[in-house]
């Protein structure tokens, strides 16, 4: 097969199959930074409102680097894995600093960003730039998984694949090149029942030829999720609930909750309570009243979580185990970042508050 012969295969496709996402309005390099950022390990339909909203408040490099880390989280709340957002608000400060408020256009250079890895720089570069660079995403991964009748993708596959992209990309049209191979895998070589018939790969693709498209890639067993029991103290004191801050790095880095964490063998959940805010926050406080027990699935482990209402007793918070602590009122809760979790506490919380 001739390596052109592909690249007008899947340009032909693409121009007729064009799916118009908001970060392909233009190619202004921020904004389509951003949505490789919003769609690492996030499904496009979940990545879009955020998108659209994120720049409303942060039409630019220069508005991400002058803004602090605590409006950055507000505006990613919701989106999970928020080391994302720590590192994006690190690059455009690097950005600003180094770069003049831009994306620089050297992958040499772009790369040093913080979060910025090989897949996240060949599809910047190459669709705002026209760089001619390879971009491969987990989608890629699995059409040339079948197109090569390849199991798995280890380093040296993954080299292969490289190569063999570098042999066929459109020297005119690399980034629209990147973006369809991304969106033939993501909508039609499916990693379950993918639509063969539809596909403009299809006459290149050996799994196909041979039948075998249900051997590739070769499925891997998933690990089961850990689940862990957790208990909260919404602490009380005038009127006003006491919430610590997460330390920066590190899983939910940066986010406001109620303070508590996992019960231990052999423990209440009052118990559990008590013991992680005198080491979270060195004071003593005093559990008094259910207020609601959660479940809540995160992308990798899950958790029971158990609330109470407690009244403070003594002692002066201190950020000991947690970045900050603050005093708030119940009417404050959508000022500050949560974990979703957190979230499913709030309308409890405000009705049984007294």
């Amino acid at each position: 097969m001739a390596n052109t012969d592909v690249a007008n295969s899947i340009l032909n496709w693409y121009d007729n199959n064009f799916i118009d996402y908001p970060w392909r309005k233009n190619k202004n390099p921020y904004s389509i930074w951003l949505s490789e950022v919003m769609l690492q390990q996030t499904q496009v339909k979940t990545a879009i409102p955020y998108f659209i909203s994120w720049l409303d408040s942060f039409p630019n490099i220069d508005s991400v680097a002058n803004s602090n880390i605590d409006h950055i989280l507000k505006k990613w709340e919701g989106l999970g894995y928020y080391n994302r957002a720590h590192n994006f608000y690190l690059a455009c400060k690097l950005s600003q600093k180094k770069y003049n408020s831009s994306v620089p256009n050297i992958y040499s250079e772009f790369i040093t960003f913080p979060g910025v890895g090989e897949y996240t720089a060949g599809a910047v570069l190459s669709i705002a730039y026209n760089k001619q660079i390879v971009a491969i995403d987990v989608n890629i991964k699995r059409v040339f998984s079948r197109l090569e009748e390849i199991q798995i993708i280890n380093n040296q596959n993954k080299k292969n694949i490289h190569q063999k992209i570098i042999n066929q990309i459109s020297k005119t049209r690399p980034g629209d090149f990147n973006q369809a191979l991304m969106d033939i895998g993501r909508t039609i070589c499916k990693p379950n029942k993918p639509n063969c018939k539809i596909c403009p790969l299809q006459s290149f693709c050996k799994s196909y030829l041979n039948n075998s498209i249900a051997s590739f890639p070769l499925k891997i067993s998933k690990i089961k999720k850990p689940h862990y029991k957790i208990a909260v103290g919404v602490i009380k004191k005038n009127n006003q609930i006491l919430i610590s801050k997460r330390k920066l790095k590190g899983l939910l880095g940066g986010l406001w909750e109620f303070p508590g964490g996992k019960i231990l063998s052999g423990e209440t959940p009052e118990e559990c309570i008590k013991r992680e805010v005198k080491e979270e926050l060195g004071i003593s406080i005093i559990p008094k009243q259910f207020i609601k027990e959660i479940t809540h699935q995160y992308s990798h482990f899950s958790i029971n979580l158990v609330a109470y209402f407690c009244k403070y007793n003594s002692g002066t918070p201190q950020a000991i185990e947690c970045q900050d602590w603050k005093w708030i009122s119940i009417n404050q809760f959508d000022q500050f970042a949560f974990p979703k979790a957190n979230h499913k506490l709030f309308n409890s919380i405000k009705n049984k508050f007294n």
